[in-house]
């Protein structure tokens, strides 16, 4: 089994728990915060290898999350959900090394097949830098 801990950061409920069940299902270990401020104390105290973050969020938006977590973990790979998939966020967002960036319609879409790539990927950066 997969060990990887992978830490879901999102609003909305529904969501997180309907993204659980698939990541659980692909042999991950998954972890849930429910706003930004959560999720940068989890990035920080449950030490995640994986952080899947929603951009558009009430308290912190996801680059307010992700200049938190690169101000203390540079290489921490993260993967960008978003509904509001913009040329100024997504710029943004690789300027400070986001790993993937996943559109995000609703907790009914499919964006499966994009997830588990941007996991797998994700996962094998993690074994190359681990084997260095």
């Amino acid at each position: 089994m997969n060990k990887t801990k992978v830490l879901i950061i999102d609003d909305e409920i529904d969501y997180l728990n309907v993204m659980q069940t698939r990541i659980e299902s692909w042999g991950y270990r998954v972890l849930l915060a429910k706003n930004g401020k959560e999720g940068l104390e989890a990035v920080k105290d449950k030490a995640p290898e994986i952080v899947i973050l929603d951009f558009s969020m009430p308290d912190l938006n996801g680059i307010a999350v992700l200049k938190g977590i690169r101000k203390f973990n540079k290489d921490l790979a993260v993967i960008m959900l978003t509904a509001h998939a913009d040329v100024k966020n997504i710029k943004s967002a690789q300027e400070l090394g986001v790993s993937a960036f996943i559109p995000k319609l609703s907790v009914y879409s499919d964006v499966q097949a994009a997830l588990k790539l941007a996991l797998d990927l994700a996962q094998k950066k993690l074994k190359i830098i681990r084997n260095k």
